[in-house]
């Protein structure tokens, strides 16, 4: 089952789909091209929403639900966040709610400051305290603001390790892919797609770009076994 473990599709949730027929113009495309099963990530920045998770949850149903009420044949969507990781993070009350439905993964995205010991601790604390496991979003966006110590103390985590599919559009990026799945990481694969034009889904050129077995391995992902860090 063809995954997209990273998106933006849900109507006016954040800078994605900014309508519901844009959502689902993005869903037909992803269709198309192949992809059965979609994580809707939409972000979310404890700062802005003043550490209110249950407001976040709210707005999230009633973007899902607008978008089912558009066209209810739409299915395996399965509901997450994109959280931002931000200073206290791993003690906002509820954080644990903003994992994908069902399963104990969250979605965690570096800020795009320098790095800081603290960006460690708070996945750590995360991880111990509710016994969830991290997927670190497109940690190869990174890599010209990150020291080469400061990526291994991410990867040293044991977290997932979420490319974005246009990875391997660059050597640099596909010799970090492939240093990744060298070295045993586990990892997974998402567009993460904002609107139809300028971030459009792209599971086209993951399809032309990357090995057959590295795709099946992310599809597997959330059917297997979870295992914490």
């Amino acid at each position: 089952m063809l995954t997209d473990h990273h998106s933006h599709i849900l109507p006016g949730m954040d800078d994605g789909s900014k309508s519901v027929e844009m959502s689902l113009e993005m869903i037909k495309m992803l269709r198309a091209q192949g992809v059965e099963r979609i994580a809707a990530t939409s972000h979310f920045y404890a700062h802005k929403e003043q550490g209110d998770i249950k407001n976040y949850l709210q707005k999230r149903q009633y973007a899902y639900e607008q978008l089912m009420d558009a066209s209810p044949a739409i299915d395996n969507i399965i509901l997450g966040a994109e959280v931002a990781i931000e200073r206290g993070i791993s003690e906002l009350d509820g954080i644990e709610k903003l994992v994908f439905a069902g399963t104990d993964y969250i979605l965690l995205e570096f800020p795009y400051t320098s790095f800081a010991d603290w960006m460690i601790e708070e996945i750590e604390n995360i991880a111990y305290n509710f016994k969830l496991t991290p997927i670190i979003a497109h940690l190869h966006r990174y890599l010209d603001d990150y020291s080469k110590s400061q990526i291994q103390a991410v990867l040293s985590l044991g977290a997932v390790i979420q490319f974005n599919n246009e990875v391997f559009e660059t050597w640099g990026g596909k010799r970090f892919f492939k240093s990744v799945l060298d070295a045993g990481h586990s990892f997974v694969f998402g567009s993460d797609t904002h609107n139809t034009s300028t971030r459009k889904p792209n599971f086209d050129l993951l399809i032309k770009k990357a090995k057959p077995e590295w795709i099946r391995r992310s599809d597997r992902f959330l059917d297997m076994p979870k295992v914490h860090i």
